[in-house]
């Protein structure tokens, strides 16, 4: 490749309008002092920069649950999901509390929008958020996006803030996202265990070495670690934009950033971008099972763009209904493909491999001829 990492960046740079930032908790937070007052004001500063230079932004920040802990005058991060719940409630005041404050010294207002796996799953509501996020985008309002931690059980037990990002790239139709934690970016080791430690400056492709290079978290303050920023990555690049990962404590990381200077690493977006509604099928909704296809029904659908029939199942596993997210997966076991459904399981369990003439013969009724129609299908 002959083109510099610096280049990239400044190609980059010049197409990005709409950026989307996510701040992780070991930025804004520490064992310590807990709150690092120094770090909000100072992405408060840069990010007032960036919108004085034509920039939209859009942040999605943690810290709730630690600025929580400190609140409430905890010991060290709950272990039981109502705790957790409370102190997300007590936190999420505290930390738009302190970005109401530094922005608006600079002149700037902020507006709270808390989301759900139950929004963001549903079409319908994912379009509603969508539209109220460039509402408050066109009034020139930043809006500071979190997961509503304090009702939702899966967000805390499963999900992570560097997810609700790769997201909210697709939810906003960001230019570039850019995911600040407490590390200079992806490295060959971990840096923390390794002094030698190389940084890699660009990904071209995520491929299984790549994520290989991402470790488990070693903060205490968040859920997340650098393997779910690298993924966050990879979804995000699915939508067609660059994400880079750098570190939320350099000074004036944003300003070097935008200013084309080599920070953090960057990730190249894929060259076909995934429309927005099928990378909400690929990256937002949870499968609730799959479906076990044989060679012919996997050829029609990776080399021949084609819709998934029910003569090319021969398993299904999990229990879904209609319209579900599942996984489409070949006779190894590896997932080839996402989609919606057009058949609960147990209707599928009784028309596996016969042709879609039969069907009605079989259920007394036939929906669709496709089990998986190629319009709600994502080849992954």
């Amino acid at each position: 490749m002959n083109m510099s990492v610096n280049d990239f960046r400044i190609r980059m740079l010049k197409k990005a309008k709409r950026v989307l930032i996510k701040i992780g908790s070991s930025v804004l937070s520490n064992p310590a002092t807990i709150i690092n007052f120094n770090a909000f004001a100072s992405l408060v500063e840069q990010i007032a920069w960036l919108k004085s230079k034509g920039y939209e932004v859009v942040i999605v920040s943690s810290g709730a649950i630690a600025i929580g802990i400190h609140k409430l005058g905890l010991k060290q991060r709950p272990q039981n999901i109502p705790l957790k719940q409370a102190a997300a409630a007590v936190g999420q005041t505290g930390l738009m509390e302190n970005y109401g404050r530094f922005f608006k010294e600079k002149n700037l207002k902020v507006a709270q929008v808390l989301l759900t796996d139950l929004i963001l799953k549903n079409r319908s509501r994912f379009l509603n958020a969508r539209n109220t996020l460039f509402a408050l985008l066109e009034l020139g309002i930043i809006p500071i996006i979190n997961e509503n931690d304090s009702v939702v059980v899966d967000e805390i037990k499963l999900g992570d803030n560097d997810n609700l990002a790769s997201i909210t790239t697709n939810l906003i139709d960001a230019d570039l996202l850019i995911i600040l934690t407490d590390q200079d970016g992806l490295f060959e080791t971990n840096p923390k265990k390794d002094k030698d430690a190389r940084l890699i400056p660009l990904v071209e492709k995520i491929t299984r070495k790549v994520e290989g290079f991402a470790g488990e978290s070693t903060s205490s303050q968040g859920v997340g670690g650098m393997a779910t920023k690298v993924t966050a990555a990879k979804n995000a690049t699915k939508y067609g934009i660059p994400v880079i990962i750098a570190n939320g404590l350099t000074p004036n990381i944003l300003k070097s950033i935008f200013q084309g200077n080599e920070a953090g690493t960057l990730f190249l977006p894929q060259k076909s971008k995934l429309p927005s509604r099928k990378h909400w099928i690929a990256c937002t909704l949870k499968p609730k099972g799959s479906l076990i296809i044989d060679d012919g029904a996997q050829e029609a659908i990776l080399k021949k763009r084609k819709s998934l029939l029910s003569i090319g199942v021969i398993n299904v596993k999990g229990n879904f209904k209609f319209g579900d997210s599942v996984c489409i997966v070949d006779k190894k076991q590896k997932e080839i493909a996402r989609g919606l459904v057009n058949y609960s399981s147990p209707e599928l369990k009784k028309i596996i491999g016969i042709s879609s003439k039969e069907i009605k013969q079989i259920l007394g009724y036939k929906h669709y001829d496709e089990v998986v129609n190629r319009d709600d299908l994502v080849v992954l």
